[in-house]
């Protein structure tokens, strides 16, 4: 007793659990709404009209043969009878016709409109996303699962319901005329559809789950595929002639997906095949029971063929409102997905001051201590230093040392776990993010290489002054990058990169050359940091870029990351990192005096210029 109350339990349990999937049909009709209101009530008085019609069809095809065999035996008034409901009928099958292919082409234009509304959704719930939902690969799973799917089944479950309004309006006329002949035909009607829903049904869960589970090979195959097919990567790939085995782990992973996709359909087929002949087993045995009817004199040949044809087409507009309800449990299953990553929690940005209380004071880093999500080790700890309006900080370590993270620290990007760090007196926790960003120029090393024109690539250091040329012509000058940019085909209006027609590419330290100019975009900003500036650039021009760059940076703080030697000598301050901590910090001279860490490296680089 007690196993058997506890299998009703999980039963009923499952039960809830799947109809609480259906509220997404509702939010999914509300995005449809605000898509395009105009076509989205076209298609619900279209739909009625559809739903309406088939009834009416199959009564008025039973009116013409009772017209007929009335002619037929006494002539007359019968044929006339028999011309004016053909006539109906003909008008009827013509609207109900014209209904039909407006909803297909409401649909149509709606499932333009609605794929571009949900992707923009997408977007814009990433633009309001912490940088640490894109270092997370379990957020990528979740993201790709949302945009895969995502502009189609909102539609689609609309389209559905809609389509479950039709079908219950047509199934309600059909039962109504079934049950002048027998209310056991319209029970047999419903019952022989319901093994089949819930093999539908079942099926449709199992595939979401498989879905669902294979995230992640998904985008290691479309990962895949840009590596063989990008050219950014195409160089490297053919040296080191990784094309076949790229290409075989890319068929591998197809294999797999397809094997379970595979054995899938199959069950799903054969079931589906299974479960169909009850209901082709059902109408037949009404079909007997009709055709005996007719012959006993019970009803008429008109009758017979209404019955037959309303019976045919109840079971199947039965059966497809049972898929109509798979099939929208099936769309509300994804749709989970695509509110999933919308709901995704994204911590308040409370941060308002816009001035800081002791305007001058510069940069504060006060122990300073973070690491990474998922991580057990300190990415940076109990980091402490001042940087005042007018000074150079260097930082140098080895990779890992964390030199990056207090960069993205210092821009918000990401929140110390505990200390804080100080802009003119108030913590960056409470300054409101866009003046503080405003007030940070950054070059990354791994910067951006946008394949728009040379302006624009520039431009997009002050998104404020993005088509403004004479900046991008200062900006360009204070990043050196302007000797290469008069001699380009237009100018700062030539399309950079291979990704579009016309577009010319650049060398490796051109394109950092651009990349620094986008920094100087900012001439109003109080902070500059430059990430590796210079990994790219000859010495030459490195040489030019940082005998200017105090010049140009005079009232600014600046911060340099870098691992030459040669120029991080220019900073008043140097912080030496190791393993997320500060190991030395001083000038050159005095780094140089203690004879630690910086000076044994100094003297090791040095070496290799003699």
């Amino acid at each position: 007793m007690v196993g058997i109350m506890k299998r009703f339990e999980r039963s009923f349990q499952a039960l809830r659990q799947s109809l609480a999937i259906f509220r997404y049909s509702y939010r999914a009709l509300e995005l449809v709404w605000t898509t395009d209101r105009r076509l989205t009530v076209i298609v619900a008085v279209l739909t009625l009209i559809a739903g309406l019609l088939p009834g009416a069809i199959a009564y008025i095809g039973k009116l013409i043969v009772d017209g007929v065999v009335q002619a037929a035996q006494f002539g007359g008034i019968g044929r006339e009878t028999a011309l004016f409901y053909l006539g109906l009928e003909a008008l009827c099958v013509i609207v109900l016709s014209g209904s039909q292919q407006g909803i297909a082409l409401c649909q149509s234009l709606l499932r333009v409109l609605l794929g571009q509304k949900v992707n923009v959704l997408i977007l814009e719930k990433a633009l309001t996303l912490d940088l640490r939902h894109f270092e997370d690969s379990e957020f990528y799973d979740k993201m790709s699962r949302a945009r895969r799917e995502a502009s189609t089944r909102p539609l689609s479950l609309v389209a559905r319901t809609f389509g479950l309004v039709k079908d219950v309006l047509s199934l309600l006329t059909f039962g109504g005329l079934l049950l002048q002949f027998s209310v056991w035909s319209v029970i047999l009607l419903m019952v022989a559809a319901v093994p089949a829903f819930v093999a539908e049904t079942r099926f449709a869960g199992a595939a979401f789950r498989l879905f669902r589970w294979r995230a992640p090979e998904t985008r290691e195959q479309t990962y895949l595929e840009t590596l063989i097919a990008r050219e950014d990567f195409a160089m490297e790939v053919k040296l080191f002639q990784l094309g076949d085995l790229l290409l075989r782990r890319y068929r591998a992973v197809f294999d797999r997906l397809y094997r379970e996709d595979r054995d899938l359909t199959i069950r799903r087929s054969g079931w589906g095949y299974g479960l169909s002949l009850v209901s082709t087993i059902a109408f037949y045995l009404t079909y007997v029971w009709i055709v005996l009817a007719t012959i006993n004199g019970r009803i008429t040949i008109g009758d017979l063929t209404l019955y037959l044809v309303v019976f045919r087409q109840g079971q199947s507009t039965f059966s497809s409102v049972l898929s109509a309800i798979g099939g929208a449990y099936e769309d509300c299953l994804y749709l989970s997905n695509l509110y999933e990553f919308l709901e995704e929690d994204v911590p308040p940005q409370t941060g308002t001051v816009t001035e800081g209380s002791l305007p001058g004071d510069g940069i504060r880093f006060e122990q300073v201590s973070f690491r990474y999500p998922d991580s057990s080790r300190w990415a940076v700890r109990d980091i402490s230093f001042h940087l005042q309006p007018g000074e150079k900080l260097a930082i140098v370590g080895q990779n890992g040392s964390g030199k990056t993270t207090l960069i993205k620290l210092l821009t918000r990007l990401y929140t110390p776990d505990s200390g804080r760090i100080l802009l003119d007196g108030i913590d960056l926790r409470e300054w409101d993010l866009e003046v503080l960003q405003r007030r940070i120029g950054v070059i990354f090393q791994n910067f951006v290489r946008y394949q728009f024109t040379v302006g624009e690539n520039v431009g997009a250091g002050d998104v404020t002054q993005f088509e403004n040329q004479q900046r991008w012509e200062i900006s360009a000058e204070k990043g050196t990058a302007r000797s290469f940019i008069d001699h380009l085909p237009q100018g700062f209006y030539t399309r950079l990169g291979r990704w579009f027609k016309g577009g010319q590419e650049l060398s490796g330290g051109q394109w950092q050359k651009i990349a620094l100019s986008r920094a100087f975009m900012r001439s109003g900003a109080d902070l500059l940091v430059l990430d590796e500036p210079t990994s790219a650039i000859d010495a030459e021009a490195e040489a030019e870029i940082f005998d200017r760059f105090r010049e140009m940076t005079e009232n600014q703080m600046a911060i340099l990351i870098s691992h030459r030697f040669s120029t991080v000598r220019m900073a008043d301050q140097i912080l030496v990192m190791e393993q997320g901590e500060i190991l030395e910090h001083g000038t050159h001279e005095e780094l140089l005096a203690q004879g630690r860490r910086y000076a044994r490296l100094f003297s090791l680089q040095a070496a290799g210029y003699r």
